[in-house]
């Protein structure tokens, strides 16, 4: 399998595209970006319940309308003690139209009354790809850590500012430079296994 010479990235998501064109910047790929150049994609409901039914709905429905491969992710973070949730209901965790901060104040709800050994965490991620012929691959990363109850740091985006990933003791996610959190986060791991599939 060779790299497609063109990638259509079905997120609308500007936090997920910078962080997919800065790990993926060595790709020998044009991107297809919704709102640029005149690519509009459409609204896809996830509705899946796993990580990679999410990951290939968005790819095949970009795929479809771009008349190129669609590359779509899934990721959430999987909390312990509740039971590995939220999970892929993470972007929706406090309600299908909640924002970072509801989902993230939710959370903290949560884990609050657990003490900080209690508190260990995932985030999980599918990266896959979807052509229009039909083909699919996918590939997953994930990275363990805890969670603290006081947000900290301006970076990334979502649960970032109260996940502390396993090996940098004392800073969260949205504390790390990008290039720092694109080497160790799942996001990353799943995007570097998935070029190497695309690859062949």
């Amino acid at each position: 399998m060779a790299f497609p010479t063109e990638l259509a990235l079905a997120t609308k998501n500007a936090g997920k595209i910078r962080e997919i064109l800065e790990i993926c910047h060595d790709w020998p790929v044009a991107w297809l970006i919704h709102g640029r150049d005149g690519h509009v994609w459409p609204d896809v409901e996830e509705t899946g319940q796993t990580y990679v039914e999410n990951a290939l709905l968005k790819a095949r429905a970009v795929a479809a309308v771009a008349g190129a491969p669609g590359v779509a992710d899934d990721s959430g973070i999987e909390v312990d003690l509740l039971g590995s949730d939220p999970g892929p209901r993470s972007a929706r965790f406090a309600g299908d139209q909640a924002s970072d901060r509801e989902n993230l104040q939710l959370l903290i709800a949560r884990v609050a009354p657990a003490p900080p050994s209690a508190r260990s965490a995932r985030y999980r991620c599918i990266a896959a790809c979807a052509w229009p012929d039909g083909r699919e691959v996918w590939a997953e990363g994930t990275v363990d850590g805890s969670l603290i109850l006081e947000p900290r740091g301006a970076g990334g985006f979502g649960y970032d500012p109260i996940f502390v990933p396993d090996g940098h003791p004392g800073r969260t996610m949205a504390e790390l430079s990008p290039e720092e959190k694109n080497a160790i986060s799942h996001r990353g791991r799943a995007f570097r296994a998935l070029s190497e599939l695309l690859v062949g």
